[in-house]
């Protein structure tokens, strides 16, 4: 079920996209809803737009540990 605090739209997007889209939320655990959503805030984040209603990142939203900790850091 949508959750009621969020905007409910159609979209037309290209099949092969979509595809791609839940493949890559199937790869992360999330719906392919989520997952577009996701992408789109990541998006904006690159272009440097934030939003004032944007949720901070969550557990699966966030860098992988190895990112996290620092990539190219060398461990003892």
């Amino acid at each position: 079920m949508a959750s009621p605090d969020k905007k409910a739209f159609l979209l037309r997007i290209d099949p092969a996209l979509w595809a791609e889209i839940e493949r890559l939320a199937a790869a992360e655990l999330r719906s392919a809803n989520a997952q577009a959503e996701y992408l789109l805030r990541d998006a904006l984040r690159a272009r440097g737009v934030a939003s004032k209603t944007s949720p901070t990142a969550t557990p699966k939203e966030s860098a992988p540990p190895s990112r996290r900790e620092g990539l190219g850091r060398e461990r003892p």
